[in-house]
C-alpha cells in the first residue's frame, strides 16, 4: 500500500517501520490511527504502486453496487426512478487494477461509470448526516456488464452478469473525502476510443453517498475495506438505439473530478 502526497509516493510499511502493512484492509481497519499518522508524515521517496493488482482495496469483504441511481439513466432504461436504492453485489473476483486489459467474455459487454466508495470504519444503523465520517476515501469504478448473462433465466442475474474478471477496475488512487469542496458534486465522465459517451456529475445520484451509507448500514454492517459502487449515470450501450457494445480493440476512460482516470483496452476472450 502507498500513500501519495504532493508528487512523493511513500511505501506505507516502509515508512511506518512495519506499523501498517502492505496490506491495505488490515490499514482500513485502523483508518483513523493510520489518518494521524499519515497527517504527521514528510513526504519520502518514490516507491512502487500498492496492492498485487493496483486495487486500491484488493479483498473486501462486501461489494454493493447500487442500479439506478441517476435518473436519466432510470429513463433511458425505460423504468420508473427507483423510491428506495436497488441494491446488487459485484463478486470481489472481478476487482482489478485502473490500467487493464478487458477480457470480453461474450457479445453484450457494456460499459457504466461510476463512484465508489470505500469504508474506512464500520458503519452499523448510522445517520445520512454522520456519514462522511465512516468513509476512508473515493475511487474511480467501473460496473462492467455482459447483458446477456445478466438477463438470462426468469429473473435478471446482475450479480453475475456483472462479474466476471476484470468486470470491476477501481482506482487509480484512493482521495479522502476532505480534498474536495463538495464529495457530492464531482464530474464524472466515459469515453469509448475518444467519444463521450456517458457526462454527468455525482450531485445528479436520486441517493447521494450519505443516504446510501445510511440506508445499507441500517440493514447490515458495513465493514472497513467494503465498497460501494454508487450507480452510472445515462449513456450506456443497452440503452443506445442501435445497441452499443464493447469490441476488441476498443479502449474505454472513465474520469472523475479529483480523482483520476481507469483505461482498460478491450481484447477476445
Amino acid at each position: 500500500m502507498c500513500l501519495v502526497t504532493g508528487e512523493a509516493v511513500i511505501d506505507v510499511e516502509q515508512a511506518s517501520a512495519g506499523r501498517f502493512p502492505a496490506d491495505p484492509l488490515t490499514v482500513f481497519e485502523e483508518w483513523d490511527a493510520f489518518r494521524s499518522w499519515a497527517a504527521a508524515l514528510e513526504a519520502a521517496g518514490v516507491q512502487a504502486p500498492a496492492g498485487p493488482d493496483g486495487s486500491v482495496s484488493p479483498t473486501p469483504r462486501q461489494v454493493f453496487a447500487i442500479g439506478l441511481n441517476y435518473r436519466d439513466h432510470a429513463e433511458e432504461a425505460g423504468l420508473a426512478a427507483p423510491e428506495s436504492p436497488s441494491v446488487f453485489t459485484k463478486f470481489a473476483t472481478s476487482l482489478t487494477g485502473p490500467d487493464t486489459q478487458l477480457r470480453l467474455p461474450g457479445r453484450r459487454v457494456d460499459w457504466e461509470a461510476e463512484l465508489v466508495v470505500v469504508m474506512g470504519r464500520r458503519a452499523e444503523h448510522v445517520a445520512a448526516g454522520d456519514a462522511w465520517s465512516y468513509v476512508a476515501g473515493l475511487t474511480v469504478g467501473q460496473d462492467y456488464s455482459e447483458r446477456d448473462v445478466q438477463s438470462v433465466g426468469p429473473v435478471p442475474q446482475f450479480s453475475l452478469g456483472k462479474s466476471f474478471p476484470g468486470f470491476a477496475p477501481t482506482g487509480p488512487v484512493l482521495v479522502t473525502a476532505d480534498e474536495f469542496a463538495d464529495p457530492d458534486d464531482l464530474a464524472i465522465e466515459c469515453l469509448v476510443n475518444g467519444e463521450s459517451v456517458q457526462k454527468s456529475r455525482t450531485s445528479s445520484m436520486i441517493f447521494p453517498v450519505p443516504e446510501l451509507i445510511a440506508r445499507l448500514s441500517a440493514v447490515c454492517p458495513l465493514l472497513p475495506g467494503d465498497l460501494i459502487f454508487t450507480g452510472t449515470p445515462s449513456g450506456v450501450g443497452h440503452a443506445r438505439t442501435p445497441q452499443r457494445y464493447l469490441r476488441p480493440g476498443d479502449e474505454v476512460l472513465t474520469r472523475i473530478e479529483g480523482i483520476g482516470q481507469l483505461r482498460q483496452t478491450c481484447v477476445a476472450a
